[in-house]
């Protein structure tokens, strides 16, 4: 990964994991409209950060495949902490939408010690985040391995997934229609059930689909 004046140049060389062990090429450019100075602490305590690093985005994404080439909305962000995720959360659902001069993201999760996080924050072309009142929960059929999921909406409004993009025993992420200030948006969405991932019947087959590599560090 690296910045190429205002783009972040993102180069990919990597092999698929099973059942599709294939070698994954290209190139994947994200053009941020700004870069914005927040961070969300999702503990009390500071223990998880989300950071917004570019919510409203341009992204291009060249791959060496028939059909992985496309070009649209993107966002870039990361989340960061002390202690492992199952360790303070029970469950969360996180989106990002287009929306009229920017993007709107929504942070909704449950601790492990009874209390709730619920955000809704309107960023502009610009970066500026406004923090907004969260619109209604609304629940979203479950996905393909049955994991809970809501996002929200305007009041009365039916959300839906569009496309699916990861399913997992205990996460989901797709891109999901919803109605906000009376405008359709189609935005990517995740849904983490953090009290399946720490059975110990699930953890060991993480391996499998996320093998470690002997001897292998950042260059």
């Amino acid at each position: 990964m690296r910045w190429d004046g205002d783009r972040l140049v993102i180069d990919v060389n990597e092999i698929g994991s099973p059942p599709l062990i294939s070698r994954v090429t290209g190139q994947i450019i994200l053009t941020p409209s700004a870069i914005t100075d927040i961070e969300l602490p999702l503990s009390t305590d500071g223990a998880h950060i989300w950071r917004p690093f570019a919510p409203t985005s341009q992204i291009s994404v060249d791959l060496n495949g028939a059909g992985w080439q496309w070009e649209g909305h993107g966002y870039f962000d990361a989340n960061f902490g002390t202690r492992a995720l199952e360790e303070d959360f029970s469950y969360w659902t996180w989106g990002r939408y287009p929306t009229q001069g920017g993007s709107t993201c929504f942070y909704d999760a449950k601790r492990l010690n009874g209390s709730e996080l619920a955000v809704a924050v309107q960023f502009d072309e610009n970066g500026h985040a406004q923090d907004i009142p969260p619109p209604p929960k609304a629940r979203l059929k479950r996905s393909l391995w049955a994991v809970a999921r809501e996002t929200r909406s305007d009041a009365g409004y039916q959300p839906q997934q569009v496309k699916n993009m990861l399913d997992a025993p205990f996460y989901s992420r797709s891109a999901v229609k919803t109605q906000l200030n009376g405008l359709e948006t189609v935005g990517v969405h995740e849904a983490l059930d953090l009290v399946r991932f720490r059975s110990p019947f699930l953890k060991p087959m993480l391996a499998l689909r996320v093998p470690r590599r002997a001897r292998w560090r950042f260059d």
